[in-house]
């Protein structure tokens, strides 16, 4: 099964270096989509069916907080694995957002770190 991904974050090399860790993965992509704050996230979501979000929390215009709120308040996110990738260090809005989404990666990541996160969470929600 190809999956598609939204990579939602204000750093091009940040969004380049994700996608490259999702595509030299075991799990397939089908598609995968970017932009550059929650804004444009959620206008791609709008239009693009997505089967996992990666999101950056501090960005411009939109913020990561505001737009994940958002994501889980539509039909389509409800129950959408969203993988935050942030530099976030306080620990009562690390726990917040891990209650909300389905996993939590700091800022800077492994490629490994990240592969095996992304495994894990598309195992967990596509397999039940």
């Amino acid at each position: 099964m190809a999956l598609r991904a939204l990579i939602v974050d204000d750093c091009s090399v940040t969004r380049f270096m994700i996608a490259k860790t999702l595509r030299l993965g075991d799990i397939e992509f089908d598609k995968i989509y970017y932009a550059m704050d929650g804004r444009e996230g959620l206008a791609v979501m709008d239009n693009h069916p997505i089967d996992l979000l990666l999101m950056d929390i501090n960005m411009p215009v939109m913020d990561g907080r505001e737009m994940l709120e958002i994501v889980r308040q539509r039909p389509y996110g409800k129950n959408l694995p969203v993988l935050i990738i942030s530099s976030e260090s306080n620990t009562r809005q690390i726990e917040h957002f891990q209650e909300i989404a389905a996993g939590f990666i700091h800022k800077p990541f492994t490629v490994e770190q990240l592969r095996n996160t992304v495994r894990n969470t598309i195992l967990q929600n596509y397999e039940e």
